[in-house]
C-alpha cells in the first residue's frame, strides 16, 4: 500500500489528516503551554473541577476548536457546537433547552465558533444561561474581543489569548503526521519550507503535508519544488479589522523609534497583506508632521513626493518610492514639538473661545469701527527696524502662553534660536514702551 493510499483507505469516508491527528487529550495540544501548563488557567480549572466560561482568542489553526472539545471532555461535560456564521437565536434557544434538560445529570459546554459574528442582541441572549450555569460558554474568535464582544458578555467570561504555533510546535505536528503516514517525501530544506509556508497555522500545515503525500509519494521534494507546487498561507491581515491597526501601529512606532529595518519590515508586511499603498502613504505623511515636524522640514515633502510618485507609477514600481520615504522618516531627527504645540493651542482655543482679538490688530473698514479704536496703534512690522514690532497678538487679558517648544535636534535647533531671538527682542521693545 503506498503512502498516498493510506490517506484514502482508512474507511468508507475520507477523513482529512488534520482531523485524524486531532489531539485526544489536553496533554497532546501543542503550542499553548501558557494556558495548559502547570500554572495555566485551563489546567487550574480542571484541577479544581470548576469549569469557567471562556473565550478563546487566537489566529486560525492554533487549536481553538480542539481545545474547546477537550475542555468539555476534561469535565465530562456534554458538548454542543454552534457556528455564529450559520446559527441564530433559534439555534441558541434549542441548545439551551437541550442543556437544561440534561442539567441535573451532566454539565453542557456550548461552543460558539466565530462568536464575534453574533450581534449585540444575540450576544445578550447568552447572558442569563451563562450566569445561572445552564451552559458553560466557550467562544472562539480570531478578532479582538475588546472590539467585537459587548461588555456584558466580557464581564462573564475569561478571555484566553492563544498563540500562533511556533516552529517547534509545527515540527511536533510533522512528526505526528510521519508516525501515521511514514517518512515525508521531502528533503531537509523542503521540511523547513513546509513549516515556513504554514505561517504558524497547524491546520494549514497538515493540509500541506497531506498534499505532499498525494502528489509525490515516491519523490524527495526540495524547498524549490514545494514553492512551485504549493501555495504559502497568506499573512494574517484583515484590512478592516485589528490586524490592520496592529501593523500600522507597528510601522508608526518603528519609524518613531528610528529603526529603518523594522520600519521596512512592517511596511512590507502590510503590502503582503494586501493593504492599499495609498493608505500607508497617508499615514507616512502624518508621521512626517507628528514625529519629525520641523526637526527635518524635508520629511513632509519627501512623503508627499512619494505619494505622488506612487500615483504616477502605480504598482509594483510605486512601492519603492514609499519604501524610500519609510527609510527617510526612520532616520530623520525626531521631534513632536509641532504636534504637542498644536494640541496645546487647540486646548487653549477651546477654553478661551469667547475672547476677542485685541482691537489693535483688527481692520477698521468703517468710520464707526475706527471710532471704536479698531486698528488704533497697530504697527506694521515691516516698517520697524527689525521687521518685528513685538506687539501682543493674543486677546486682551489673556496671559501669554508658550505652545511651541522646539527640541535640540535637527533643524529645530535653529528654530529654537529664532524663538529665543524674538523672545529677547519682544522684551526689549516692550521695556522701551
Amino acid at each position: 500500500m503506498t503512502q498516498k493510499n493510506l490517506l484514502l483507505d482508512e474507511g468508507p469516508a475520507y477523513v482529512p489528516l488534520a482531523d485524524r491527528l486531532r489531539p485526544k487529550s489536553l496533554a497532546e495540544v501543542v503550542g499553548q503551554d501558557h494556558v495548559l501548563g502547570d500554572g495555566g488557567f485551563i489546567t487550574r480549572c480542571v484541577r479544581a473541577g470548576k469549569p469557567a466560561s471562556i473565550v478563546l482568542w487566537g489566529p486560525p489553526g492554533c487549536g481553538k476548536t480542539t481545545l474547546a472539545r477537550l475542555y468539555a471532555q476534561a469535565f465530562g461535560a456534554r458538548f454542543i457546537q454552534l457556528s455564529a456564521v450559520f446559527s441564530g437565536v433559534k439555534d441558541l434557544r434549542a441548545a439551551v433547552e437541550e442543556a437544561a434538560a440534561h442539567r441535573s445529570q451532566q454539565a453542557t459546554v456550548l461552543f460558539v465558533d466565530e462568536i464575534h459574528r453574533f450581534n449585540k442582541a444575540q450576544q445578550d441572549a447568552f447572558l442569563p444561561y451563562v450566569e445561572d450555569g445552564t451552559v458553560i460558554l466557550v467562544g472562539a474568535t480570531t478578532e479582538n474581543p475588546s472590539f467585537e464582544l459587548n461588555n456584558a458578555l466580557l464581564s462573564r467570561v475569561q478571555v484566553l489569548t492563544l498563540k500562533e504555533l511556533t516552529v517547534s510546535a509545527l515540527d511536533t505536528l510533522l512528526a505526528r503526521a510521519e508516525a501515521v503516514m511514514g517518512p515525508m517525501p521531502v528533503t531537509e530544506d523542503g521540511r523547513a519550507a513546509l513549516v515556513g509556508m504554514a505561517n504558524g497555522d497547524g491546520r494549514y500545515l497538515l493540509g500541506l503535508v497531506e498534499a505532499v503525500y498525494h502528489i509525490a509519494p515516491e519523490e524527495q521534494l526540495s524547498a524549490d519544488d514545494l514553492n512551485k507546487l504549493l501555495s504559502q498561507k497568506s499573512a494574517l491581515y484583515d484590512r478592516a479589522g485589528e490586524g490592520h491597526y496592529n501593523l500600522i501601529s507597528a510601522l508608526h512606532k518603528s519609524v518613531r523609534g528610528s529603526d529603518p529595518d523594522a520600519s521596512l519590515y512592517w511596511f512590507c508586511r502590510m503590502l503582503e497583506g494586501g493593504e492599499d499603498p495609498l493608505f500607508i502613504a497617508r499615514r507616512l505623511i502624518r508621521m512626517a508632521s507628528e514625529d519629525i515636524g520641523l526637526a527635518d522640514p524635508q520629511a513632509l515633502p519627501q512623503c508627499i513626493a512619494a505619494r505622488d510618485a506612487y500615483h504616477t507609477l502605480g504598482s509594483p514600481e510605486g512601492e519603492l518610492m514609499l519604501a524610500q520615504a519609510v527609510i527617510y522618516l526612520a532616520l530623520a531627527p525626531k521631534s513632536n514639538a509641532t504636534y504637542t504645540a498644536y494640541k496645546a493651542a487647540r486646548k487653549a482655543a477651546e477654553q478661551s473661545g469667547e475672547m476677542n482679538p485685541p482691537k489693535v490688530i483688527l481692520n477698521a473698514p468703517t468710520k464707526l469701527m475706527k471710532s471704536e479704536g479698531y486698528g488704533d496703534g497697530y504697527q506694521y512690522d515691516h516698517d520697524t527696524p527689525h521687521a518685528f514690532s513685538g506687539q501682543n497678538y493674543f486677546p486682551d487679558g489673556m496671559r501669554r502662553p508658550r505652545f511651541y517648544q522646539p527640541v535640540e535636534r535637527g533643524f529645530e535647533r535653529d528654530m529654537g534660536k529664532r524663538v529665543q531671538y524674538f523672545d529677547k527682542l519682544r522684551k526689549e521693545l516692550n521695556k522701551s514702551k
